[in-house]
């Protein structure tokens, strides 16, 4: 009795060894392709507010010296951001723009690090930042 005991434990420890390596494996397939995500999107975090600033260069200079008021030209402002980003892969998906405020959308798809079977191997980031001027009081 205690031999078949024995043998029926050996392949209860086996199905659970096998089972805890699946759990890991996919733990690191996960810790792996969300740091590599998290990596690439602070860049493109960064890419957005550079852009943001620098359409915020677009300020109708004309109307802020004649009447002191702040607007941006609307066609500079996007001129400014398209010439910004030059990053390949990134696409510029919007730039919207108030009297003194400019916000700029920017996509890029990535490669996962790790793909496992039945899972894309490609995923999109999204970073989104906004500009405002103002005038010192």
């Amino acid at each position: 009795m205690t031999s078949t005991a024995a043998s029926r434990e050996e392949g209860q420890i086996t199905v659970m060894t096998v089972g805890f390596l699946v759990v890991i494996g996919l733990l690191v397939v996960v810790v792996v392709n969300s740091s590599a995500a998290f990596l690439e999107r602070r860049k493109l975090d960064n890419l957005a507010d550079g852009a943001a600033i620098a359409a915020a260069d677009g300020l109708s200079r004309d109307t802020f010296y004649e009447k002191g008021d702040i607007v941006l030209d609307r066609s500079q402002a996007r001129r400014l951001v398209r010439q910004y980003v030059t990053t390949p892969g990134t696409r510029v998906a919007r730039v919207s723009i108030s009297d003194d405020e400019v916000t700029v959308r920017l996509e890029r798809r990535i490669d996962l690090a790790i793909r496992p079977p039945g899972w894309s191997s490609r995923t999109r980031i999204v970073a989104e930042a906004t500009a405002r001027l103002t005038l010192g009081e």
